[in-house]
């Protein structure tokens, strides 16, 4: 392994008292009544880590963001039954979605923004989250100003790991590529504190058992014309600290650790600490994976 870094449009049926009710949406002045006829609703609690900072929006900017009505009128259908996110209804107003939740209104899914995707070489020093109640640097202060859309990194990376790291609001694409199912392949490039005796790299190679259960890498090199301090790992497992954790469990401590490969992409033309779009094409080829 080298160096290189490379709307079926639906009819609602009709609710007592509500059948002459207009809503002034976005979509025009269509007559729309509501679902669920006199049945009781359930309504759903606010989660306790609905916070206004936590990366989430509320239901009904959501709603009125992509288009089908204006806020007032979407607290209405909120409170009627017919919104619903992840396959639960929710009636309370107020709550609040992230990007990668699944929102129906009207039996369709709905999505309020452009589709964006942003590759980082993340350097040192920025945790992998949102927002950090200890004021700490986030991978989301380097990515300011890339897009006014709300982006969320797809998976993590270690605060002191570095590497490519890509952000996202299309929900769909962040899932398939962080659900294990699709085993979506990432190359590193670690430096140990000492030389990697040959014996242990076979026993990677050949697979380890850890505390939660076994683990196995696709592919593991030394780095070409490096110490044997340098390997290059290929893996598919996106446990957490896993490759860490794999040279800690033959006792070997990770001095530097480098994603250097992502779902095919690579950090080719991106220094560190910068970001650029992905193209065309490599959306397409992320999606077809």
């Amino acid at each position: 392994m080298s160096r290189q870094d490379n709307s079926d449009k639906g009819k609602f049926r009709g609710r007592q008292g509500n059948e002459n009710r207009k809503p002034s949406g976005r979509g025009g002045s269509r007559k729309k009544s509501f679902a669920r006829g006199n049945a009781p609703i359930k309504k759903t609690p606010l989660l306790k880590n609905n916070k206004p900072d936590d990366g989430k929006v509320r239901l009904n900017k959501y709603i009125a963001n992509s288009g089908v009505c204006s806020r007032r009128d979407a607290d209405i259908y909120i409170t009627s039954g017919n919104v619903f996110v992840n396959g639960e209804v929710v009636t309370e107003l107020g709550y609040r979605v992230n990007i990668t939740d699944e929102v129906k209104f009207d039996g369709k899914i709905i999505n309020p923004e452009k589709k964006e995707y942003i590759l980082l070489n993340k350097p040192k020093g920025f945790i992998t989250t949102t927002s950090d109640e200890r004021g700490r640097r986030t991978v989301m202060d380097l990515v300011r100003g890339s897009t006014r859309s709300r982006i969320v990194p797809v998976g993590r990376l270690d605060r002191n790991t570095t590497g490519l790291l890509l952000f996202t609001n299309d929900g769909d694409l962040a899932k398939k590529l962080t659900h294990p199912k699709h085993g979506i392949r990432k190359i590193y490039h670690v430096k140990l504190n000492r030389n990697l005796l040959h014996e242990d790299l076979r026993k990677i190679a050949d697979g380890l058992k850890l505390e939660d259960g076994p683990v196995q890498v696709d592919e593991i090199s030394y780095i070409e014309n490096a110490s044997k301090s340098e390997v290059g790992v290929k893996i598919h497992s996106g446990r957490n600290r896993i490759v860490r954790r794999i040279f800690e469990h033959l006792g070997y401590e990770v001095v530097k650790l480098d994603r250097v490969v992502f779902a095919g992409l690579t950090k080719k033309d991106l220094p560190r600490g910068t970001w650029r779009r992905l193209n065309e094409q490599e959306v397409n080829n992320l999606k077809m994976l």
